[in-house]
């Protein structure tokens, strides 16, 4: 529907478009690799559509990896930091929040249908007036419809909200493979390895054993969107073998890594 010129910010042209009639508005683009965008939210519920490359949301509940042809979800006025970590050519939805009143009120990443992708590509192809009363606006109310139903996809990492144990854990997010551990990291929140267990728990809701193989997946998966061989991602995130790497892989998300960057590939006609 609309192409900006300049895509310094996501938000290009909804200074306007946050008080049109229309429920849904449509941009589309491509965001060079490494453009970070800081703290910033939307009135308008949003959906990012990754048509390819790839990007990290993060927001205070944690950290969300999105591959390509999958897509995030940020209900309205959720405080979300932006990291395209490859070239990307994206779609992006904004809804009024009375429109997605029945979708999760939390960030998450969905996986869509051939359905869905097909209604996206369709909506941007309309006219923004069609948008409000016409044919664009019967297509909106659909996508609406199904995205209540999209499976959501263990792309999240969540970080403790507590600045101490953040801190403790900030690095070991960003390198998951390296040999830290609990007692070195509970040192690093000046907790003695039982105290930081029971805070972890209680902020994250997973065991620290849990989050950590949940920090590995949510590498590999982006590691692998960049292109690293699957025996390099394993020996990065400090498997013996890549045998025991696409195990672990497998067993979180049910397919090996190459199925997983394959299965949701649009088909060729």
């Amino acid at each position: 529907m609309i192409h900006p010129d300049n895509l310094d910010h996501p938000d290009l042209g909804l200074g306007a478009a946050e008080d049109y009639p229309a429920s849904v508005v449509g941009f589309f683009g491509d965001v060079e690799n490494g453009v970070h965008f800081g703290a910033h939210s939307h009135r308008r519920a949003q959906l990012f559509h990754i048509v390819s490359g790839s990007l990290t949301v993060e927001t205070a509940r944690g950290t969300f990896v999105v591959p390509p042809e999958r897509a995030v979800w940020i209900p309205s006025d959720v405080s979300h930091a932006v990291t395209y970590l490859q070239k990307s050519s994206l779609r992006y939805l904004f809804f009024r929040p009375e429109a997605v009143s029945r979708l999760p009120g939390d960030p998450s990443v969905v996986r869509l249908s051939p359905l869905l992708r097909e209604l996206i590509q369709t909506f941007m192809e309309c006219s923004r007036a069609d948008a409000v009363s016409g044919p664009a606006k019967r297509i909106a109310d659909v996508i609406v419809d199904q995205l209540e139903t999209v499976p959501v996809l263990p792309l999240h990492l969540p970080m403790p909200t507590s600045a101490r144990l953040r801190r403790a854990v900030r690095a070991l997010a960003d390198e998951p493979g390296q040999p830290a551990d609990l007692g070195e990291i509970a040192r690093l929140a000046a907790l003695s390895e039982r105290s930081f267990e029971r805070h972890f728990q209680s902020e994250t809701g997973l065991s620290f054993r849990a989050w950590r193989q949940q920090a590995r997946l949510m590498k590999a998966v982006e590691w692998l969107s960049l292109g690293l061989q699957v025996g390099d991602v394993a020996d990065r995130l400090g498997y013996e073998q890549p045998s025991a790497f696409v195990a672990s892989f497998r067993k979180a998300f049910g397919v090996t890594p190459s199925k997983y960057f394959s299965e949701d590939q649009p088909k060729r006609r």
